[in-house]
């Protein structure tokens, strides 16, 4: 089996652990030795420049979602180089620049994920600019071009909208020809909606709490579809603004996971979807067109990639406070680097 070693590195590296569920402070720095890392045949070692930082995240860490092994090193998605390699059929890879989603914990110098889960990143393409979008945004362009086909002649509402989620989601719904109406708090995040995420209504819910008849005021119809990463605090009202035969959905638990639903609420013949990016990523071909669309949109500036924070390693914890806080707009990073 072949193994490529490492080679002029640094003796100790860093990464996150959580050995118990919580809040943020169960978030650990430990130090390792990249040596332990054994990838496997069709894995590779990244050894990372940024970790994303999501919502998904939070969710493993309280324990809402379980990981399998504890302690674990929390993070999903990724960009850096390839430095390992688990068998020889992969030597190609050494040195390639790829973002991913799904490895065994982007909190982390190095991290080790199966190449199925990898995207290569174009020339002209930074690694912190491909961090940001290998879980929103390639969630973003299934949401719109799958879960509900935007286009034009179509009204959408989408929650968290100056969000890093939010943010892609309105500015592909908008490419693709639809009408789109932001829901966000406060005044900063409704003007980065607008200005960033290039909304056609943005409702501000501090200052209209009755978002559902901000909207039924706009299209007394309703929409056609909700895209709803918030989760308990906004389900109820995202049923009551759609239309008939509209579309729901659900694919977040920002506030918390969303009660047992009855068929019978689901009044008007709606759709009800919980999606999830893993679904949609499957094949060499989904993968390649989500990945052609987003990095081609961005390196045409057709896509703006809005990075809000970056972090350390050693300030992860506060990167999930400031998300779970609802202070962030746009895209939270990591910087694994260590420079």
């Amino acid at each position: 089996m072949f193994r490529r070693s490492f080679v002029s590195l640094k003796p100790i590296f860093r990464r996150v652990r959580i050995a118990e569920h919580g809040g943020p402070e169960v978030m650990k720095i430990e130090e390792f030795q990249p040596n332990i890392l054994a990838p496997k045949p069709g894995q590779v070692v990244v050894r990372n420049s940024f970790a994303g930082v999501n919502f998904i995240d939070t969710y493993f860490r309280s324990g809402m979602n379980k990981k399998p092994v504890m302690p674990y090193t929390p993070g999903e998605e990724g960009a850096g180089a390839i430095v390992q390699v688990g068998d020889d059929s992969l030597k190609h890879l050494l040195g390639q620049r790829v973002a991913y989603y799904g490895g065994e914990g982007s909190y982390s110098s190095f991290t080790v994920v199966p190449t199925g889960a990898l995207v290569e990143i174009p020339e002209g393409l930074a690694d912190k600019e491909a961090a940001a979008v290998a879980c929103q945004g390639f969630t973003a362009h299934y949401l719109t071009h799958d879960s509900f086909v935007c286009a034009p002649g179509t009204v959408v509402l989408l929650h968290g909208a100056a969000g890093g989620t939010g943010l892609l989601l309105s500015q592909m719904a908008k490419l693709r020809g639809a009408t789109v109406i932001g829901v966000c708090g406060g005044a900063e995040k409704a003007a980065l909606a607008q200005s960033v995420g290039r909304c056609d209504h943005v409702i501000d819910y501090t200052s209209e709490p009755d978002w559902p008849a901000a909207v039924r005021r706009l299209f007394p119809d309703g929409v056609h579809a909700v895209y709803d990463g918030v989760g308990k605090s906004t389900f109820q009202g995202s049923l009551s603004v759609l239309r008939r035969h509209g579309y729901m959905i659900s694919f977040g638990n920002a506030s918390g996971a969303v009660p047992p639903v009855a068929p019978l609420e689901l009044t008007g013949s709606i759709f009800l979807q919980r999606p999830k990016l893993g679904d949609y990523m499957v094949t060499e071909e989904e993968r390649k067109k989500r990945q052609d669309d987003v990095f081609g949109w961005m390196k045409e500036k057709q896509l703006t990639v809005e990075i809000g924070k970056i972090f350390t390693l050693e300030t992860a914890k506060e990167a999930h406070d400031l998300l779970e806080g609802k202070g962030s707009t746009g895209k939270l990073l990591i910087d694994c680097r260590g420079e």
